[in-house]
């Protein structure tokens, strides 16, 4: 997941510089007033996120399977936590009614 995040701002980052370079030299326009960093930004970010989703494919799917694994092995710990603290209520419980 670190290694998408990364991937994703590297994109982020480049269109920035692109945009950045084609607002100052005029190709793009410029924000209103103080806006004209904002505007840089927003306009960095629409530009990379259909990059990103189509670059970015395989490596998204890379992480969708880990991060699944991942809740599979915790559900997995939790179903056989749970299975114990039942066993150690029932053996308490016959003790109970034993004495």
């Amino acid at each position: 997941m670190l290694r998408y995040t990364l991937m994703r701002l590297g994109i982020f980052v480049g269109c920035l510089v692109v945009v950045w370079g084609l607002v100052y030299s005029g190709v793009a326009p410029r924000g209103l007033g103080d806006s004209n960093g904002l505007w840089i930004i927003l306009l960095a970010l629409v530009i990379s996120a259909p990059i990103s989703f189509v670059v970015l494919r395989k490596e998204r799917d890379r992480a969708s399977i880990q991060v699944a694994r991942r809740m599979e092995r915790m559900k997995a710990n939790f179903r056989a936590s749970a299975g114990q603290e039942d066993e150690a209520d029932d053996q308490t419980r016959a003790q109970g009614q034993a004495s």
